[in-house]
Parts: C-alpha cells; sequence; structure tokens
C-alpha cells in the first residue's frame, strides 16, 4: 500500500508543478511542495518499516527499531524547511502581485484532495500506533487541508478577482504545516534522546512497583523508548530478606505491573 501511496503521490506531484507554473499560482505551487514531501514522507515511512522490523543481531542488540523514528524525525525537518521557503514566497507575491489562473487552480486542488484522502484512508488503521506512518498521515492530512483552502481561494478569485487571497493560503498553508510537524518533531526527538515516554509518569510507575509485597524501596529508575510501539525499563529494587524462590516470585510480579504501563523489556 505504501508503494502505490507514494507512486500516486509522486504523479501527483509533478502534475500539480505544471498546472502551479501555468496557472500562476503559489498556492498551488506550494502545495506541490507539501505533496514532494509527502511523497518523502511515505518514502521514509517505508525504509523505516522495512528497517524496524529487521531483528537484533551481534552488533544491533536492541534492533533496528530506531529507524523508524529517525524516519520520522527528518520527515517533520523537511515539513518545517519547505514550510519557510513557502513564506518567503508568499511575502514576494504580496509585494508584487501575480494573475492567477483560478480555474485550473480548482480543478487542480480538487484532485489533490481525491488523491491525499484516498491515501489517508489507506494509512488510517496503521498510524494509530506507529510514529513513523503516523508522520506519513499527518502529511496526508495536511496537504488535504491545504487543497480544501485552495478551492476556496480559487472561488474567492473567481468572484471577486482578489489575487491576494493566493499568497495568503500559502502562509495558511505553511502554518498548518509547522503545526502538523511540531508534535511528530517533539515525540521523535524525545525517543531519540531517550527522554520518558508520553503519557507515562515516573511517580506511577514507582508507586505502583512499590505496592508489591515484599518490595521496600524503588530507586534509580530509568524508563526509554527503542521505538514508537517499544518501551524499556531499568531499575533498582530493594526486597526484604528471603530465599532466591520467593525473590523471583516477587520479580515476576513486578514484570507483570510493567506491563500494564506498556513496557515489555525491564532490567531489574
Amino acid at each position: 500500500m505504501l508503494r502505490l501511496s507514494l507512486a500516486a503521490t509522486l504523479a501527483f506531484t509533478g502534475f500539480e508543478v505544471w498546472a502551479g507554473v501555468r496557472s500562476h499560482s503559489l498556492a498551488v505551487l506550494s502545495d506541490a511542495g507539501h505533496n514532494f514531501t509527502d511523497a518523502l514522507a511515505l518514502l521514509l515511512a517505508a525504509i523505516g518499516i522495512y528497517w524496524q522490523s529487521k531483528p537484533a543481531d551481534q552488533s544491533r542488540t536492541y534492533g533496528y527499531q530506531r529507524a523508524g523514528v529517525l524516519a520520522a524525525f527528518v520527515n517533520a525537518l523537511t515539513l518545517l524547511a519547505i514550510s519557510i521557503y513557502i513564506f518567503w514566497e508568499a511575502g514576494r507575491r504580496f509585494i508584487t502581485p501575480a494573475p492567477v489562473d483560478e480555474k485550473l487552480m480548482l480543478w487542480v486542488a480538487a484532485g489533490a484532495l481525491v488523491v491525499n484522502g484516498a491515501i489517508m484512508w489507506a494509512l488510517h488503521a496503521g498510524q494509530k500506533n506507529d510514529l513513523n506512518l503516523r508522520a506519513a498521515f499527518i502529511h496526508m492530512a495536511g496537504d488535504a487541508a491545504g487543497a480544501v483552502a485552495i478551492i476556496v481561494g480559487a472561488l474567492i478569485i473567481e468572484y471577486t478577482g482578489w489575487v491576494y487571497i493566493d499568497p495568503i493560503l500559502s502562509v495558511a498553508i505553511g502554518l498548518l504545516i509547522v503545526y502538523s510537524a511540531w508534535d511528530v518533531t517533539r515525540e521523535s526527538l524525545n525517543i531519540l534522546l531517550e527522554g520518558l515516554p508520553r503519557g507515562m509518569s515516573l511517580e506511577q510507575i514507582t508507586q505502583a512497583m512499590g505496592t508489591i509485597d515484599g518490595v521496600l524501596d524503588v530507586h534509580d529508575l530509568h524508563v526509554w523508548s527503542l521505538g514508537s510501539r517499544t518501551h524499556a525499563l531499568s531499575s533498582h529494587v530493594l526486597i526484604e530478606n528471603m530465599p532466591p524462590s520467593q525473590s523471583a516470585e516477587i520479580l515476576q510480579r513486578i514484570q507483570d505491573v510493567l506491563c500494564g504501563f506498556g513496557i515489555q523489556h525491564s532490567t531489574i
């Protein structure tokens, strides 16, 4: 599905570049730039899924799960870079307005809405639990919203002749790109820096471990993410003086508690 979505996005991006130049619409060209980053997003998602599915080996003992996170981070950075270019070009259009072929602009935006909507539908199920796919999904959602804005802008130009709506829409698309990229940038960077996974609390984890019979103290606790869906923990746990067979039971109960927090890999 990713390969088919990538091919469709690249083909439509080429068409949008032609249509944007032909219609003199910066909004359409901005959308083409966003579509190009969509294609890059899908390509990086496919590469990330391939690498993160590879098993661990002698040199990568945790496997290649971070490959998908790194792909999502690069994805988000390309979005931020393209938004800066859009803002620059929009500023030039405010100073020197250009005539726009609103009819071509309208039909191209309608086609973009159909293409991006179809790809969003294909990615919807997988993006909920995978940061890499979510980055690609957000790319497509932002572009679909941009297509709706371009349709509205084309209608405004058609009925009022107000060409300033074209650079205004471009700025709006750029802001949408920045907004959509920020969440992925923050979460992927947090994983790469081995920060506490989103939605987790060290205090809650410590308290849950401390309620287990036989546990006296929990300290030196660290929680981080190996990938977008796999979390790890290391901790020191002080227990009562008891035979090794009983301590093994406590360890198992601790691991059961951690599984409730979504932590499958732990070193106690």
